[in-house]
């Protein structure tokens, strides 16, 4: 084996001989020879569309169509229609078929179809819905499209050979409307991306009309004509009006669009009917899933696909008490029941890829159709003068027809029949053969009156012709007229509804923490711990760190937020949901370094922040003696800071940060064992936070206050035993 091997590569050896040394080559040569027709390939021929809202694809597939004989005649099998359209794309029947099926009235893609289907095409909405193969499905054009083909066969557009020059095509389709901006398209091309969304024909008619007459119609103007893009689809466009202005005049920018839903309360359940244009149900229901499995959502039972012949319809099964509008609004923000379409309205406009506005488009498929209709008034103008060239011959064999009878008759040869009429007449080769085939049936005095009416008649076509053609203003207002035709024939109510961004309601955060009843402890050596109200009933004995013990506890629930109170001057805020839940057997979060605080720093106080407690005060006592009261509103509470500093005076070392929320007894105890208790209300208040307060515990020398609290939570017997009816600095009683 390994010899033959050998003796294969010996072969190969000989026969190829050495490589051939590889030639440099500049890099910008390289992209320009090899890539860059590559890239304007793509760009022309397949991805971008052109003015008249076709790409290439779509263009040679209605043509061929058109070709068999498919607008008026009965539908064929999509199989012969793709075989049929290889004469012109012969890039596979698949890619064919596939073009086919998103202009299907079955597949619903676009506000207007192209072609009138029988049989499975799938659903736009789904990724999974899976078309039947051609051979089972069968088409025609739909009547529509003889608004695509209007002129076609009159010289409206060019036509260029086919790609082995046994047939013709047409360079673009003579749309008699903006195509253009009612049918959505989207292609990716090299370097670039055309994204354009559908609008409403009858309100695209409207504004193109108005354009016609008011060549400077305004934006604003164009936007209260045309209100928005209209899908498929439905669903509703979430409207702002300086974002759909962008869109309107760069043809860029985002469009956010929701889903329609109503609520089935004797099911529970919540259907949704229309979903965004961007996304599909697949996707909808693996995020709700996920969301379901994450715990983020916990008021679904089910979620299931119910599509059926009378449309889509995805049902949303929720638990019982649940709030249906609630739950979409958390759902419009987790999943893509709200999304997003966005909007790259790239065209090629005489053979270059062009980002234009609305407004610009319009007045581009203008100028295009303006040049469309004066060919196909040309070409009927040409046939008018041609019969009107046959009709004025026959009106001067008409004065003697004799004579040409006579003529006739006495001509030997049927060949000399045309030469000896131009001579007796003065007529020229054309005349002459249409006089000789008259029947002699015809040739009566109804048909002679007749023949001489409508020679007037064509002469008068003749002249309003060459007058409309050599008016713009004329033209226009043909244009203007077909229009006015095609939004009364074909134009539909508006499927996709807009609601205002400020009446929309918003999720947040907080809509997605699950909101549960807990107890809040701190310890005096800095633990936290948020318990359930149901662990605690399991057990009320709390683990605490040897020397450690309770001080603050509160009772409140999940979305709550609190205020720690160090040491240090300083303030912390902080949301309640984002600690874990423990047990009482745990000794919870060591609150220090959960917050950042610094080294040695030490949590003082807890307080829930709560509706009014602005309106509350802060009891700051100090080691030397002294005491201050302080409102709560010089914080500023309500603001984002999750930190604030400076809240009390530095002067001396703090002892406790009581809240007064009501009339309170105070409890100060000395290091030499002495205590006083006196009326919160005897504390003078301060309208700066740092103030250094008054005395409230007249100490003998060396001595501090080592403990202060509420007498309620004192950890001292009897502390009325000790009060005080007067402050030592103020003489005030109370």
């Amino acid at each position: 084996m390994a010899k033959a091997k050998a003796k294969n590569t010996e072969r190969d050896r000989r026969t190829t001989g050495p490589a051939a040394p590889a030639a440099p080559q500049l890099i910008t040569d390289v992209i320009e020879t090899n890539y860059m027709p590559y890239t304007m390939s793509v760009i022309i021929s397949r991805a971008i569309p052109d003015i008249d809202g076709f790409k290439p694809a779509h263009r040679k597939l209605l043509y061929t169509m058109y070709k068999m004989g498919l607008l008026t005649g009965q539908r064929t099998k999509s199989a012969n229609i793709v075989g049929q359209t290889m004469k012109l794309n012969p890039h596979g029947d698949a890619a064919i078929y596939e073009t086919m099926v998103r202009l299907t009235r079955g597949n619903e893609a676009l506000l207007h179809p192209f072609v009138d289907s029988k049989g499975s095409f799938g659903k736009q909405y789904s990724r999974d819905m899976a078309f039947a193969a051609s051979r089972y499905t069968e088409a025609k054009l739909d009547p529509f499209c003889a608004e695509i083909f209007r002129g076609v066969d009159k010289n409206a557009v060019d036509m260029v050979p086919n790609y082995d020059n046994s047939t013709t095509e047409p360079v673009l389709l003579p749309t008699s409307f903006p195509n253009i901006l009612v049918s959505p398209n989207m292609g990716i091309a090299v370097g670039m991306a055309s994204s354009i969304c559908s609008f409403n024909l009858g309100e695209v008619c409207d504004a193109t009309i108005a354009l016609l007459r008011h060549p400077n119609t305004t934006v604003d103007t164009l936007m209260d004509i045309i209100k928005a893009p209209d899908f498929p689809g439905g669903a509703y466009i979430i409207y702002n009006r300086e974002a759909m202005r962008r869109v309107f005049e760069t043809g860029r920018g985002p469009l956010r669009m929701r889903a329609r839903y109503s609520y089935d309360k004797d099911a529970n359940c919540i259907d949704v009917t229309q979903i965004p244009y961007s996304t599909s149900i697949e996707a909808i229901i693996a995020k709700i899933t996920d969301a379901m499995k994450s715990g983020k959502i916990k008021d679904i039972t089910d979620v299931r696909d119910e599509i059926d012949l009378s449309g889509f319809k995805l049902t949303i099964d929720l638990r019982r008490g649940t709030d249906p509008d609630k739950l979409m609004t958390k759902l419009y923000k987790l999943t893509p029941l709200e999304d997003s379409f966005d909007c790259n309205f790239n065209v090629l406009i005489d053979g270059a890829p062009r980002q234009l506005g609305v407004a610009d488009i319009l007045r581009e498929w203008i100028r295009f159709r303006m040049g469309c209709l004066r060919r196909e008034l040309r070409f009927d103008l040409g046939k008018k003068k041609d019969k009107l060239h046959l009709l004025r011959g026959l009106g001067l064999i008409l004065l003697d027809i004799d004579r040409a009878i006579a003529i006739i008759r006495q001509t030997a040869k049927e060949s000399d029949v045309v030469p000896n009429l131009m001579q007796a007449f003065h007529l020229d080769e054309i005349q002459a053969e249409y006089i000789a085939e008259i029947k002699l049936r015809h040739l009566n005095r109804e048909y002679i009156m007749e023949r001489l009416t409508e020679i007037e008649n064509l002469q008068k076509e003749i002249k309003e012709l060459e007058e409309i053609i050599g008016d713009d203003l004329k033209v226009k207002a043909e244009i203007a007229k077909q229009l006015a035709e095609i939004k009364k024939k074909y134009a539909k109510p508006r499927k996709t509804q807009l609601i205002s961004d400020e009446d929309i309601e918003v999720a947040t955060a907080d809509d997605f923490v699950e909101n549960y009843n807990a107890k809040l402890i701190l310890t005096h050596d800095g633990y936290f711990k948020k318990i359930t109200l149901v662990s605690l009933r399991g057990s009320d004995e709390q683990k605490l760190k040897e020397g450690d013990r309770i001080t603050h506890t509160i009772d409140c629930d999940n979305t709550a937020e609190v205020l720690f109170v160090t040491d240090r001057c300083q303030m912390y805020k902080a949301r309640v949901r984002d600690f874990d839940p423990v047990k009482a057997s745990a000794l919870g979060d060591f609150l220090p370094a959960k917050l950042g605080m610094a080294d040695g720093e030490r949590p003082i106080a807890m307080l829930l922040l709560r509706e009014g407690l602005e309106k509350c005060n802060m009891i700051y006592i100090f080691a030397n003696g002294k005491g201050v009261r302080v409102s709560l509103s010089a914080y500023q509470l309500s603001s984002a800071r999750k930190k604030f500093s400076g809240v009390y005076s530095s002067a001396s070392p703090i002892v406790a940060a009581i809240l007064e929320d009501a009339p309170k007894d105070v409890i100060l105890v000395s290091s030499q064992n002495k205590a006083i208790t006196i009326k919160s209300a005897l504390i003078p208040e301060k309208s700066t936070r740092t103030a250094g307060g008054v005395t409230l515990f007249t100490l003998k020398a060396g001595a501090t206050v080592v403990y202060a609290d509420e007498t309620e939570k004192s950890i001292y017997p009897d502390p009325q035993n000790y009060r005080k009816i007067k402050i030592p600095a103020t003489g005030s009683a109370l």
